[in-house]
């Protein structure tokens, strides 16, 4: 599936739906642990990233978990070209994701990725 041209948008070609594709990524993937948050990665064959969110009840009723995949969402989308191409990343935020800032997460997220690119 062809990607438009809208870098400032999340179709869903870029957004990971199928629960075959989320099992591919729990049995393969690399895990990296940030401060209140945990990615997934695994190579997906494809041009692009795509996203996944696995959010449990552990971080709050509905409405913070619904805040927290926007949050999410929003960063993987103002972010796209950080994100590593042709892989699948899931995001599982964790208990105190919450009370983290936005831009702290994102400068740690940035730095750990960077990190295990150059392993």
């Amino acid at each position: 599936m062809a990607l438009r041209n809208r870098p400032q948008s999340l179709s869903k070609a870029e957004r990971l739906r199928r629960k075959e594709d989320f099992s591919r990524v729990f049995r393969r993937g690399k895990r990296l642990n940030l401060k209140g948050l945990t990615l997934v990665l695994t190579p997906n064959d494809l041009s692009y990233s795509r996203l996944g969110l696995s959010v449990s009840r552990k971080v709050g009723n509905a409405v913070k978990r619904n805040r927290v995949k926007r949050l999410i969402r929003e960063l993987f989308r103002k972010n796209k070209d950080k994100f590593p191409k042709g892989y699948d990343i899931v995001f599982i935020p964790r208990k105190g994701f919450s009370t983290l800032k936005l831009n702290d997460l994102e400068g740690q997220m940035f730095r750990v990725l960077k990190r295990s690119r150059g392993k």
